[in-house]
């Protein structure tokens, strides 16, 4: 069990036939580890149907200078609650350090501030997000649910969508095709 390292920073990716089909080929953003739980954001599907100009509108805000990006899902957990995961270099009122993938925020002020030109360099916007109790992750992870790979903010912000899950486990020097579904116990 992994109860000295916290794992915040890294990207957590499903393995094949982890059960659960709402992260089947998950690309969970993890931002958050530490003694009381893990809170992650889901960055490898897109939310049909919403885009950006949208979202912002319905919050009461002028799209203004934002390009009209799309929407990732988040998680299962509070599916109507925004957040922005972005580059390190824009900080405002709660915003949350994730180690090398940047930074949380899930204030009106980033997208104010990507409305007006001036927010962060990179940024992804979502809606819910993925979370688990104090060794929750830890026992998944054990049960063969996810695996920890480096965080590597090129593959959230410079991958298309489609291709995170293979290009996160391809920079681990892991081919995809060859994950089992199954696994055995010793």
């Amino acid at each position: 069990m992994m109860t000295s390292e916290y794992l915040a920073g890294r990207l957590l990716l499903a393995m094949p036939g982890m059960g659960d089909p709402r992260f089947d080929h998950a690309v969970i953003a993890l931002c958050v580890h530490d003694i009381h739980g893990a809170l992650g954001i889901g960055v490898g599907r897109i939310k049909h149907g919403l885009r950006l100009h949208e979202l912002l509108e319905d919050v009461g805000i002028a799209p203004g200078m934002a390009p009209d990006r799309v929407i990732h899902e988040g998680g299962p957990v509070e599916p109507q609650r925004g957040f922005v995961l972005h580059s390190p270099e824009w900080e405002g009122p709660g915003t949350i350090q994730a180690g090398p993938l940047g930074a949380l925020s899930a204030s009106r002020d980033v997208l104010q501030a990507i409305a007006a030109g001036e927010g962060p360099e990179s940024w992804i916007v979502a809606l819910g997000y993925a979370g688990w109790a104090p060794g929750q992750l830890e026992a998944e992870m054990q049960a063969h649910g996810w695996y920890a790979a480096t965080g590597r903010p090129e593959i959230v912000f410079d991958t298309p969508v489609s291709a995170r899950w293979k290009a996160a486990w391809q920079a681990e020097g892991v081919d995809p095709a060859l994950l089992s579904s199954s696994t055995g116990r010793a």
